[in-house]
């Protein structure tokens, strides 16, 4: 492999990472490349590979004609490793393990896509396909063993496992606990008052007015059996397996050791651990470094689709800089919207009113269809999939 280029690296590979680096590969001059739990039986499609990411690059056009699984023929690369921390001169990163002979990767321009964690299930507490499945089929089989199950949180993730469940083990009782009587509260009320009535629909039973005092250590991930509740205002429920899905801790530890937040002027905002950008998407006082996605602070909700527009402003701004340019491309934040699942056989397009533009309704689409066909973001994502079984790749 040549040694000649010039490193951009995107640091995540979830959604907001993947659709950074192929917009990159697609503007980038040749001398740069861009480097990177209910339903049962299901678990191994949400792990996709990233054997194809950079397959519709323009330098693969022509060296991948019947070899799209691989990127050996191209000049981008993706790194499976963990990164530990950025240096102090913002020119490298340090891994933790060895990628063509070094634990440290330069770079020229660099974008955080490394997102936010959730509580488990939400996010997997493992790092190989295999374990991620082995844990998934361990906590379906803890659900389906449980005859009553709450869910704390009444974010998008606490609802929507809300519906699966009930949806799935009709014979179950499922309590969410939320501590505002408003559901979703970053939308248009219209979202929560939907919630509700499709929670009446399906029998989900709906607490609020006080939060759950978390027990240190948390609940029990894999294990179905007789617990209690403690609200802070002194109720105490009852449910033989709990669900946690309080909301989202931003994946910032790597830049947390150069980077430090100060509470006022720092890179990182300390009231909520996100990284401050400006509208450039560039990190605040970092010219070569960006952010996108849910580990910034730029505003937006944090969601898949606000994070792609993030994506292609970055990457736009990196190859005029690349160019010689300024990064001059701002973000503009729409309101808020989602595409939330309300159970296996409804979903929800869902978009906060534009009152900037004089609207004072949302935009509600409320549809009857099977789930959100995971078969149609393995294709946006890149591998052609012919056969059931290669969905375990």
């Amino acid at each position: 492999m040549t040694q000649n280029y010039k490193n951009i690296v995107v640091v995540g590979g979830s959604y907001v990472g993947v659709a950074t680096a192929k917009e990159l590969a697609n503007l980038l001059p040749s001398t740069h490349r861009p480097r990177f739990a209910i339903l049962p039986s299901h678990e191994h499609k949400c792990l996709i590979p990233y054997t194809s990411t950079f397959a519709l690059s323009p330098d693969n056009n022509n060296n991948n004609n019947n070899n799209n699984n691989n990127n050996n023929n191209s000049r981008h690369e993706v790194i499976q490793a963990k990164v530990l921390s950025i240096s102090p001169d913002q020119t490298s990163l340090f891994l933790d393990r060895e990628w063509a002979g070094s634990n440290t990767l330069p770079f020229g321009y660099l974008v955080a896509a490394t997102g936010s964690n959730l509580s488990p299930p939400g996010t997997i507490p493992h790092n190989t396909k295999p374990e991620a499945i082995n844990f998934l089929q361990s906590y379906q089989s803890s659900l389906r063993s449980a005859k009553s199950i709450a869910i704390v949180g009444g974010g998008a993730v606490g609802v929507q496992m809300a519906c699966d469940l009930r949806e799935i083990y009709p014979g179950k009782q499922v309590t969410l606990i939320h501590p505002r009587d408003k559901l979703m509260p970053a939308y248009h009320p219209a979202l929560s008052n939907l919630i509700k009535a499709r929670f009446a629909e399906l029998g989900v039973k709906l607490v609020t007015g006080s939060r759950v005092v978390i027990p240190t250590g948390g609940f029990p991930l894999e294990v179905a059996k007789p617990t209690e509740v403690k609200l802070q205002d002194g109720r105490v429920l009852a449910a033989d397996f709990v669900i946690t899905a309080t909301g989202q801790t931003p994946n910032n530890q790597w830049l947390r050791t150069t980077l430090r937040g100060d509470g006022g002027g720092g890179v990182i905002n300390e009231r909520n651990g996100f990284v401050r950008v400006k509208p450039t998407m560039q990190i605040e006082g970092c010219r070569r470094l960006f952010a996108v996605g849910d580990i910034n602070d730029c505003g937006a909700h944090k969601a898949a689709k606000p994070g792609m527009v993030q994506a292609g402003v970055a990457a736009r701004n990196i190859a005029a800089l690349v160019r010689g340019e300024e990064a001059e491309e701002e973000l503009v934040v729409a309101p808020a919207s989602i595409h939330l699942t309300l159970g296996l056989t409804k979903n929800v397009i869902f978009r906060n009113p534009d009152t900037a533009k004089g609207a004072m309704e949302p935009y509600i689409n409320l549809k009857d269809e099977e789930d959100m066909n995971i078969e149609e973001v393995w294709g946006r994502r890149g591998p052609k999939v012919a056969s059931e079984r290669e969905y375990h790749l």
